[in-house]
């Protein structure tokens, strides 16, 4: 990994399996993914995997992690056959010191693969999945920090999650376009505002100054990857690459670079 290239890095709304069907969504990704320079490899951290230590998963391809439950059978029968990155893993032990575990058989779970088989549908580009140790979000803001050399070797640091996320909150009958309710709007807006404003203070301490923060993350580990993507990107300012509702969530998705 020696190219002489500044890589983006991102923190998007990932969605459940089903997002997958929505056209809408699906072009967005691919939009967005054609707009960005062909990474070396892509280091994923996802809410869906919660670890302490850090811990990152499979430097070989493996099967999936399908952590699901009550879908129909094609979701489970979905496949992405990316390729590991072993160098990758050495360069994330290395800058992050400390203690680094490895499960060298847990697979991409859903908030990885999801996305990544919009954006790079060929399975062509080594992935690494990292876990969150904690979701502190100071704490994982410096684990950011300390990431983000590597996107000086091309590698695209992605934190996927979901901006605002309540599924106890969630009208599943009305369908994906109903009108959002105003905790999701209000946070999604305020996010934004931050996000374009660089105001990484604000973000950090979300849960005191975000208007409806318990109602849009009344458990913040979907929020929680922004906060690696911000410290990595060392605090630049964000813009936003896909935006909307989907089931009342705000599927906001934004790219530093």
């Amino acid at each position: 990994m020696l190219e002489d290239v500044s890589a983006p890095v991102l923190y998007l709304s990932h969605g459940a399996p089903p997002l997958a069907d929505d056209e809408t969504w699906t072009r967005e990704l691919k939009d967005w993914s054609a707009t960005l320079p062909r990474p070396e490899a892509v280091l994923m951290v996802s809410a869906h995997w919660e670890e302490a230590p850090t811990t990152i998963g499979a430097t070989e391809t493996v099967p999936l992690v399908y952590d699901f439950w009550g879908f129909p059978q094609r979701y489970y029968e979905v496949t992405y056959e990316a390729p590991g990155a072993p160098e990758l893993a050495q360069d994330v032990r290395k800058l992050l010191g400390g203690h680094v575990e490895q499960d060298a058989e847990r697979g991409l779970d859903h908030g990885a693969y999801v996305p990544l088989k919009e954006m790079f549908p060929d399975a062509d580009v080594p992935v690494l999945q990292m876990s969150m140790p904690t979701l502190d979000p100071r704490e994982l803001h410096e684990i950011g920090r300390k990431l983000a050399p590597l996107r000086d070797q091309n590698v695209l640091i992605v934190g996927s999650g979901f901006m605002t996320h309540n599924l106890s909150c969630v009208n599943f009958p009305a369908g994906p376009d109903y009108e959002p309710p105003s905790w999701s709007k209000e946070f999604d807006d305020w996010a934004h505002q931050q996000l374009a404003n660089g105001d990484v203070d604000a973000l950090l301490d979300f849960q005191q100054k975000a208007p409806a923060a318990g109602i849009a993350h009344p458990r913040t580990e979907h929020f929680a990857p922004l906060f690696v993507a911000l410290g990595a990107a060392s605090d630049e300012k964000a813009r936003t690459s896909v935006e909307g509702f989907w089931y009342g969530l705000s599927k906001r998705s934004v790219q530093f670079s």
